[in-house]
Formats: C-alpha cells, structure tokens, sequence
C-alpha cells in the first residue's frame, strides 16, 4: 500500500529552518500502514530536508558551515540570464547548499511507529527564501 501525502512550509527568511517531525509522524499514523518506510522530499531546488539533533547550536553551526562551504558573494555560473525564466538567476548559493544537504530523507516504519533515535529530529531547510515551499511525504508499506 502506498499513501501519498503534500504540505507546505511557510519559509520567513532567506536562511530558516522549520521542524517537521511531527506533521510527518501525523500523517504515519494515519496512513493505516503498519510497517514500511516514510520518504519525506521537497518539491524544489534550492531547499533541503535533513535529519539531527534538534538543538538549536547545532542548526546555528550548520548555518555557520555552509556558509564558509558555499559564500552569498562568490561569483558563479548559475549567476547569469537565465532565458527560461526571463531573468537573471541570483540564488546559486541555495542550489548549492542544496545539494549539500540533500532534498530528501527516507525513515523505518514498524508497528506503526516511525523508528527515530531519541535525538532525531526532521528538519527542512531553506535556502532562497521567505518562500511557500512544498514537501511530499509517501508512506510505502503494509
């Protein structure tokens, strides 16, 4: 049986973070699946899903690292007339922390549970906000 669920998440700044556990786990539970797994994908490129502690010190040294890893000002090749969209592109900074960080998770259903460590949290990440960003959550199993 496969359950297919969509929400969006209501970005506030450019670089936010939103915990989404719990909406996740609302819609394992009401899946009627008992065992199988929940993948949690974003729906764009310049945003991200990852799974950790949910310690705020951990989020601001996150933020800390990716923007050593990939700078706002550094000149890039995405930066340029982008014909398809009519515009110049300026958010390379947010597809490449995208890929960074990844776009999905994938996470154990058993006996109804989601199966996280006590310290695991979801956490979405944008990248290119304030924005309405939306996330798929399929619950595959039996």
């Amino acid at each position: 049986m496969v359950k297919h669920y969509e929400f969006f998440v209501m970005t506030q700044d450019e670089y936010d973070m939103e915990y989404i556990g719990d909406k996740v786990k609302e819609f394992a539970a009401e899946s009627g699946i008992q065992n199988g797994i929940v993948s949690v994908v974003t729906a764009h490129t310049n945003c991200g899903i990852i799974v950790t502690e949910p310690l705020d010190c951990i989020l601001s040294d996150l933020d800390v690292l990716l923007h050593r890893l990939v700078d706002d000002e550094d000149e890039y090749s995405h930066a340029h007339f982008l014909p398809t969209y009519g515009r110049t592109s300026a958010n390379a900074y947010g597809h490449l922390r995208s890929i960074l960080v990844g776009n999905s998770t994938v996470i154990s259903l058993v006996n109804w549970k989601m199966i996280m460590g006590e310290a695991q949290e979801i956490v979405f990440m944008e990248f290119d906000g304030p924005q309405a960003r939306k996330i798929f959550v399929d619950i595959i199993g039996e």
